[in-house]
């Protein structure tokens, strides 16, 4: 492409619904210098708490970076940790009207203990029961209000196995998307990894699909990629896998081709997040372009970039932006 410029021009044109399971990532820095008295465990003295976005929040963190409108659709908590996380999104302009609250759940929150520069513990606080089918209604027919009011070009399902996204939500959401021409893509968790019938692009990465194929052969070469889409495609009928390989870079196949793309050589600091990066630099561009490699070309230089930051990164559109100049320049 000659013109990447005018590509990120249009980006704040393309509005995004994503769906799945927002969560609270919480970070407890503190000193470690004793053993406790009361058994063999360090003592942590916490001196400061950090909140950031997490789950499903990342991808729409990641759309709305590129400029991208972004709604977010979800079910937590009715509880503190559900107000912090509402106010962590609104903060970045991310909107949170369809966000439905529950009282008998909780707000999944991931509590990192910090010491010495490394993580101590972490403590879930979360169900992964599924929402109840009042919840289920509530936020099928919030989505279906949205998408007639507001004619989103992508809805993004973002699954973490916590609940939010039921079998009955993903049949509802996918009809809804294709009966007014939502373009669909999917990250998908193992739960309900073949739930995800009729969609546009199929996210997984290499580790995923394997397991979830049962196949013994992991290799990342293009004609064993090939055999991996074909049998998706079978209990699919998607359009397109794009599939991450890790350290070996992204593959793609659709009707038109198969294509593998080498990852650029990076200084790796942290993978936490790039799979969402991906995924919303591949649905934001493709739903532009049309243009497939091009998607997952810049999905994969974006999903290194971030990689390059400790913690889950959100991408910077001035970064990938030089990035795809530099590396993508017809």
């Amino acid at each position: 492409m000659s013109n990447f410029n005018s590509l990120f021009d249009e980006f704040p044109k393309v509005k995004i619904a994503v769906i799945g399971d927002v969560m609270l990532d919480t970070y407890w820095w503190g000193k470690v210098d004793r053993i406790s008295p009361e058994a063999p465990v360090p003592i942590a003295s916490i001196q400061k708490k950090e909140f950031r976005i997490g789950g499903a929040g990342n991808v729409a963190l990641n759309t709305e970076a590129l400029l991208a409108p972004t709604t977010i659709f979800s079910v937590i908590g009715d509880d503190e940790d559900g107000v912090v996380l509402t106010q962590l999104l609104k903060d970045k302009e991310i909107h949170t009207e369809y966000i439905i609250k529950d009282t008998q759940r909780p707000t999944t929150n991931k509590i990192r203990i910090m010491g010495r520069s490394q993580q101590m513990m972490r403590i879930d606080y979360e169900t992964t029961e599924a929402i109840s089918a009042h919840m289920e209604e509530m936020l099928i027919d919030s989505f279906k209000i949205y998408v007639e009011k507001e004619k989103p070009a992508i809805a993004i399902l973002e699954d973490y196995n916590k609940g939010v996204l039921t079998p009955h939500v993903i049949d509802s959401i996918i009809a809804i998307c294709n009966a007014n021409n939502v373009f669909i893509t999917v990250d998908p968790k193992s739960k309900n990894f073949f739930c995800y019938k009729n969609v546009h692009i199929f996210k997984p990465n290499l580790k995923e699909v394997v397991e979830a194929l049962h196949l013994s052969d992991r290799s990342a070469d293009l004609d064993n990629l090939k055999y991996v889409h074909q049998q998706l495609k079978q209990k699919l009928n998607h359009s397109t896998s794009l599939i991450t390989l890790s350290e070996r870079g992204i593959f793609f196949q659709n009707e038109e081709e198969a294509y593998t793309q080498p990852a650029f050589l990076r200084n790796i600091a942290d993978v936490s997040g790039a799979g969402d990066t991906v995924i919303a630099v591949a649905s934001v561009v493709f739903a532009l372009s049309k243009d497939m490699k091009l998607a997952c070309s810049m999905a994969n230089i974006a999903g290194g970039l971030v990689c390059e930051e400790l913690g889950t990164a959100v991408i910077s559109p001035e970064k990938l932006l030089n990035e795809c100049n530099l590396l993508l320049k017809d």
